[in-house]
């Protein structure tokens, strides 16, 4: 495995060819019922807001920040997009954002595209979005924020625990693909390691890119926050 920069676009050949097959399945069942569930997600508001939210993704992505030497990282977007037009919607947003880079600008492999997807698109969004609702539930139960709006901060931190949570749950789901039909020559346990160790700082940037955006929303337009909007009273302040 490469050490010069570590993204979780997997490219053509380190799984093998029925894995990738899998998985390719695996990608357009959840995006199916992606498609199925996102239009209770949107409505006149959030469909312009989820075009944003893809746009952003594609760009950020195309610009990696350091993590050690030799080793760089850029955003996933599951967690941010989750957060913002919800699950089903954000899912199809990465998607969508993988499906333009493998075709139109050769990053990812395209015998990799559904492992790439399954991974970004669905691991990430479902562990960061399902860490966000668990703790901000459990914020809102509590007895001093049970009747009171949150305030921005309080939804930043939430953003960047789900960015970093949603960050390491991808990369371990390259590590389920490997295991399974790995083709590369480098062993499991030094991959698991290498992915486990990198995309827990590289979640840590996910995390702060996350939580900028979200509270930069938050303050502006609250109701357009998905994951507020699970209290539809309640507005950041």
């Amino acid at each position: 495995m490469s050490t010069h920069t570590v993204a979780m676009h997997m490219s053509d050949g380190i799984v093998n060819a029925p894995t990738s097959l899998m998985f390719g399945v695996i990608a357009i069942v959840a995006l199916g019922l992606c498609v199925w569930k996102a239009r209770s997600e949107l409505d006149e508001r959030t469909v312009p807001l989820a075009g944003l939210v893809a746009a952003f993704i594609f760009a950020v992505q195309m610009v990696n920040f350091p993590i050690l030497p030799g080793v760089s990282g850029h955003l996933l977007g599951g967690a941010l997009a989750a957060i913002l037009v919800g699950p089903y919607t954000g899912a199809l947003c990465v998607a969508i954002v993988l499906v333009v880079q493998a075709l139109l600008f050769a990053d990812g492999g395209v015998t990799a595209l559904g492992m790439n997807i399954v991974n970004m698109a669905i691991i990430g969004v479902v562990a960061g979005y399902g860490t966000a609702v668990v703790i901000y539930s459990g914020v809102r139960s509590s007895a001093r924020w049970r009747a009171d709006a949150l305030p921005v901060r309080i939804i930043g931190v939430i953003a960047f625990i789900a960015g970093l949570v949603g960050t390491v749950f991808a990369a371990m789901g390259f590590v389920l693909e490997y295991a399974i039909g790995g083709a590369a020559p480098s062993s499991l346990g030094s991959v698991a390691g290498y992915m486990l160790v990198t995309h827990a700082l590289i979640g840590i940037g996910e995390g702060v890119i996350t939580a900028v955006t979200v509270m930069a929303v938050a303050r502006a337009r609250p109701d357009l926050v998905h994951l507020l909007r699970r209290h539809p009273a309640e507005a950041a302040v």
